[in-house]
Parts: structure tokens; C-alpha cells; sequence
């Protein structure tokens, strides 16, 4: 089990080292920023959404490391998919870090977000890891709202 730990912690200092499609977007059509006043988490994610499909998508900003490699891996599992099949993905692992029942009966396979099973052993660092996830899904809606998990 410590085996693992390990494998996931490399993961994930992977990810908030070299981040995966971090900077603007150029052709966006969405757009939406998340801000944590309490950690100094501050993420915009940007969207390029052609016909229902996230064609696109990149973050900026600056946060932790559970944060910018949640960001990171955020981008990397959404890239290609459909409005349907992300909302089910938010879902799940919002439900992965925070021990709810997801819900999905098994159904939805977050693949290397796995990774961040651990963060719920952290309930304060919760915060940090979902705060892309909120902020993907208001671009998502297309919303003015800035996001935080405050």
C-alpha cells in the first residue's frame, strides 16, 4: 500500500512541476476563474467548446501543489470529451476525494485521478483539489461568477 502512496504522491509533484496545458487558449470561448482567498489558490480555466465537445482546454494561475496538479490532470482527462461524459467525471471525483458515494455504480473510470484518493485523508486540502473542478464546470455553464470553496 505504502508502494502506491508513493506512486501517487510522484504523480502528482509530476503535475504541480510540469503542469499539463497551463496558459491561455487562444480561440476560448469559455472562460471562468476560481479563487480560494484562505490558501492563495487562484485558477482560470479556459474552454474551447465545438459543437458540445471540449475541444480544448488549458488552465492559468497559481496555487498549491494538490491544485495545479489536480488542474493539470483535470485537463489532460477532459480534453476530447462531451459536456455529458465530463459532468459524470466531476461528479465522481468530487466523490473519490470526499468519500461520498459517487453514484455511478462503478461506471465512470477516472483513470490517473486516482491519484487524489488520498487528499481526503486531508479534509482541508479537499478545497484545493476541487477548486478546478468548480471552476471547469462554471466555464462549462458558461457563468460570470467567480468560483470559490470558501
Amino acid at each position: 500500500m505504502n508502494d502506491l502512496r508513493d506512486l501517487y504522491q510522484e504523480v502528482i509533484l509530476e503535475h504541480s512541476k510540469k503542469p499539463r496545458n497551463f496558459g491561455d487558449l487562444e480561440g476560448a470561448n469559455r472562460c471562468a476563474r476560481g479563487h480560494n482567498p484562505l490558501c492563495g489558490d487562484d485558477v482560470t480555466v479556459y474552454l474551447k467548446i465545438v459543437d458540445g465537445v471540449v475541444e480544448d482546454i488549458r488552465f492559468k494561475g497559481k496555487g498549491c501543489a494538490i491544485c495545479t496538479a489536480s488542474s493539470s490532470l483535470m485537463t489532460e482527462t477532459l480534453k476530447g470529451k462531451t459536456q455529458a461524459e465530463a459532468e459524470p467525471l466531476y461528479r465522481a471525483f468530487h466523490a473519490l476525494i470526499t468519500q461520498e458515494p459517487s453514484g455511478n455504480g462503478g461506471v465512470v473510470n477516472l483513470g490517473k485521478l486516482k491519484v487524489f484518493a488520498g487528499v481526503r485523508e486531508f479534509p482541508l486540502r479537499v478545497k484545493c483539489a476541487t477548486l478546478p473542478w468548480h471552476t471547469f464546470e462554471a466555464a462549462l455553464r458558461d457563468s460570470d461568477e467567480e468560483v470559490s470553496t470558501e
